[in-house]
């Protein structure tokens, strides 16, 4: 790997967590921000000559402070700012509390602050200590990339303004921020699982890490029933991780998987989990998704899958959390259970709140495909292709636009 490689593999691993210790002590976002991506410059133009550092992590993090403290110098306000710098300029290493083990999870919980908004804590959170980029969160939230930089931003602002502390909330409070907590690492879970955008179908480091970071939030709360949902739920869908692309790589449908493939190991730690959050007597939607991935999971072929429990708890889901997301795949159920013109009639119902939803166009062009309207579902193949950015997805869709095209000639 050459330096320049290392450097940027190092700041992509790491971003999150120097990120948010710079943040923790600035307490400015657009600081900490400018004096990281100084510091990545900085090392990109001495590479040549230094070579790369023995702890790159470290030396991006003291360069960074280093380019901060240069900066608050340079500020017009520099009075306000003294008391800081003082400080800033005397420690040798970023310090942070050692109540939770695990420094991401920290700083997590230090980023989810109940003073903003629940979307606002789970994006800002996202973009800072998940390695999502700005476009991916806005995905994840179904808004154009220029309002979610527009939050983003807002958020950023109101933590600076309202001058709200960086810094790990006590054991008692930690409850008050668990539900943005969890929402950030489904999402990234969700990113890693189906990539928005490039060549390959999953981000197998986002899986892992998600799965790492609930099973800690696990251990820290353990008398928290949708953290073992939510951990149940990413242990099910990882399961088939391996079976969703053949050979060639061409993406492979639920339907259609070799169940062989499926990690056993996975399915049974996954339902035990599930089992335990039910024990707990304290329902919530994580559990509820991870009944349904569990009915999957535990049947031993697609034809036999119970797809009228499944509609069943997709009723129960679109009760505690409605979305466009959960009536989508509460309709392609309903298509599975009661047949497809049943359920492409509910997925219509939705067209004028789904529009700018990749996921909608391509399950009603499939549902369009099998009550044989071809043009149709090519049309709509066509509008979920405009919408996908990943390239496994785009290359299934244009296979079934084919397809449909013939047909319809």
């Amino acid at each position: 790997m050459t330096a320049a490689a290392q450097i940027e593999t190092t700041f992509r691993e790491e971003h999150g967590r120097i990120l948010a210790a710079l943040i923790s002590q600035l307490g400015d976002f657009t600081l900490a921000e400018d004096a990281l991506q100084e510091a990545l410059v900085n090392a990109l133009e001495r590479r040549e000559s230094d070579g790369v550092p023995r702890n790159p992590a470290a030396w991006l993090m003291t360069v960074a402070m280093h380019r901060a403290i240069d900066r608050l110098r340079r500020a017009a306000t520099l009075e306000r700012k003294a008391a800081l710098l003082d400080s800033l300029a005397t420690q040798d290493e970023l310090k942070m509390d050692d109540s939770i083990p695990d420094d991401r999870l920290k700083l997590m919980f230090t980023c989810c602050h109940p003073s903003l908004a629940l979307e606002a804590q789970v994006a800002l959170t996202l973009h800072t200590l998940g390695g999502l980029s700005t476009q991916e969160v806005a995905r994840a939230f179904l808004v154009p990339v220029p309002t979610m930089a527009q939050r983003l931003a807002r958020a950023r602002a109101k933590m600076r303004n309202a001058g709200i502390p960086y810094r790990v909330p006590p054991a008692e409070m930690l409850p008050q921020r668990l539900d943005a907590l969890l929402a950030v690492i489904y999402l990234i879970f969700n990113e890693g699982y189906c990539a928005s955008s490039g060549d390959t179908l999953t981000r197998h480091e986002l899986c892992g890490e998600a799965i790492r970071l609930c099973r800690l939030l696990v251990a820290l709360l353990p008398q928290s029933a949708e953290a073992r949902g939510l951990l149940a739920l990413m242990l099910l869908h990882d399961s088939r991780r391996e079976a969703r692309l053949n050979a060639t790589g061409e993406l492979i449908l639920l339907d259609e998987q070799d169940r062989a493939r499926w990690d056993q190991a996975r399915i049974h730690e996954g339902i035990a989990v599930l089992k335990a959050a039910f024990a707990l007597h304290d329902p919530g939607p994580y559990q509820v998704q991870a009944a349904i991935s569990a009915l999957h999971a535990e049947a031993p072929t697609a034809e036999a899958t119970d797809w009228r429990q499944i509609v069943i708890l997709y009723d129960t889901l679109a009760t505690m959390t409605p979305s466009v997301v959960v009536e989508v795949n509460r309709a392609v159920a309903m298509a599975m259970a009661w047949g497809a013109e049943t359920g492409l009639q509910m997925l219509l119902r939705l067209d004028s709140c789904a529009d700018g939803f990749y996921p909608y166009h391509a399950a009603r062009a499939d549902l369009l495909r099998r009550t044989n309207q071809s043009e149709a579902a090519a049309d709509a193949y066509e509008r979920a292709l405009a919408l996908c950015s990943n390239h496994a997805e785009r290359a299934y869709l244009q296979q079934r636009l084919r397809e449909m095209l013939n047909l319809a000639s």
